[in-house]
């Protein structure tokens, strides 16, 4: 009979609603076990409508997606977020471990910033994550996981073969923005050429050995196709360019329209790499926060300033990384094995500390993104985007004392678009180091 399986009958919803895979349905929840029969049951003549160049690269993605979720098992809670639907899987069996066990995390949580006088400049409030936050999705689920699993946001075909290959929906962006400023040439970060836009940045570096670093990145909601605030470890020259990457992101074509939490990371000039938990890299061991999931809280122009402490620790052969809810302790999210940058610089130390902000657009049409609050960083606290108590790990310790920043400035762009202004740890009080960034873009930037 033509309905004589459970497979055919998905087969033939599937054609009929292929975005099945990836919304969640006002109707109905789509299950675990459901999605990926339809990834089973796909094939290219019903997704080569999408942005997908061709019959080979459809199957590459979809070999990622089994390949992704072989091993996983069963999955006995999910919920959505944001229109987007994420499973808990148990953290022992999730891609990235490979069956090896679970590494420990260092016996102190993270470095201590080096001791300031003074109590805070301004004040700050935490912006908690959503799965903490007793919150239930539109079928009734609670937004969180349970303990001994991990938050991992479904990869779905519809999201994946919004690009043309698997190596396009891995990379920073779609035209080269996120990369460390460090691994290009002053030339080429300011290519105006008709062939691409560029990536443009307000940021401040230090070049120093470090094994990590810190900062308080203050969370804002700005509009526009690429635009983020993030901290960037790097080490390495030419196409040996190595990361270890974190912050914000308004990415409406990858994530959202919202800023969502990030992570990425490359071991060799952005060639490979990829967000979070898209591939086989970082090892995740917390439930409380989801990596690219939206965030909910944000600031207020002239109100409450919110935003989350980051810091990456390298500690032994291990990148940790850590967040925290302003007053409260670090949470230990998870990992990246050093065994990733393949005997790089990044399994020794990192060269360069980089604290910023970074925008793009992808058409000429479009307008250069806000960056930040969308307000210049000379209107100060309340109205820019900030990042402070901004230091650098200056050994591979559990533990330890930080050392605050030294940081330069510089703008790649028009500073009638967006500026940064950079304040020392010996005037900065409570703060340490720290900086006002952003603006709010234009035609022409």
């Amino acid at each position: 009979m033509l309905f004589s399986s459970p497979i055919s009958l998905l087969e033939i919803f599937v054609f009929a609603f292929p975005a099945i895979s990836q919304a969640a349905s006002a109707a109905s929840q789509v299950s675990f076990d459901q999605f990926l029969a339809t990834v089973t049951a796909a094939d290219f003549q019903r997704w080569q409508h999408t942005a997908v160049n061709s019959e080979s690269s459809f199957s590459q993605m979809k070999a990622h997606i089994l390949d992704m979720y072989s091993g996983v098992g069963s999955v006995s809670h999910s919920f959505v977020l944001d229109d987007r639907y994420f499973d808990c899987i148990d953290k022992e069996k999730q891609p990235s471990l490979g069956g090896r066990p679970l590494a420990s995390p260092p016996s102190a949580e993270s470095d201590e910033p080096p001791s300031q006088p003074g109590g805070p400049t301004e004040p700050k409030t935490s912006t908690t994550s959503p799965l903490t936050q007793n919150l239930k999705d539109s079928f009734g689920n609670f937004i969180s996981c349970p303990d001994g699993t991990i938050p991992f946001a479904r990869l779905t075909l519809e999201k994946i073969t919004a690009y043309p290959t698997l190596a396009g929906f891995f990379a920073k962006s779609t035209n080269g923005a996120g990369h460390a400023s460090s691994s290009r040439g002053l030339e080429e970060l300011q290519d105006r050429g008709p062939s691409a836009e560029p990536h443009l940045y307000a940021f401040s570096y230090q070049q120093v050995t470090n094994y990590g670093g810190h900062s308080f990145l203050n969370l804002w909601d700005p509009v526009g196709d690429f635009s983020l605030s993030q901290q960037w470890y790097v080490g390495g020259s030419g196409s040996n360019i190595q990361t270890v990457e974190g912050g914000w992101i308004v990415y409406p074509q990858h994530f959202s329209k919202r800023p969502v939490l990030f992570i990425f990371w490359t071991p060799d000039d952005y060639s490979t790499g990829c967000y979070n938990l898209e591939c086989k890299g970082f090892v995740q061991i917390n439930n409380n926060w989801t990596l690219g999931a939206p965030f909910t809280q944000f600031s207020v122009a002239g109100g409450t300033q919110r935003g989350f402490d980051l810091q990456w620790k390298l500690f032994q052969n291990n990148w940790w990384l850590y967040l925290r809810n302003t007053n409260a302790s670090y949470d230990t999210i998870g990992y990246y094995p050093t065994s990733l940058y393949n005997g790089g610089q990044l399994t020794k130390n990192a060269e360069v500390i980089e604290y910023g902000g970074e925008v793009t657009r992808f058409t000429t049409t479009d307008v250069w993104p806000q960056m930040g609050s969308g307000m210049f960083p000379s209107k100060g606290y309340s109205q820019a985007a900030y990042q402070n108590t901004i230091y650098y790990n200056p050994n591979n310790q559990s533990g330890g004392v930080g050392v605050w920043a030294s940081l330069f400035k510089d703008v790649i762009g028009s500073n009638a678009c967006w500026d940064i202004n950079i304040t020392e740890s010996a005037q900065g009080g409570g703060w340490g180091t720290y900086f006002f960034f952003g603006g709010p873009g234009g035609k022409t930037c």
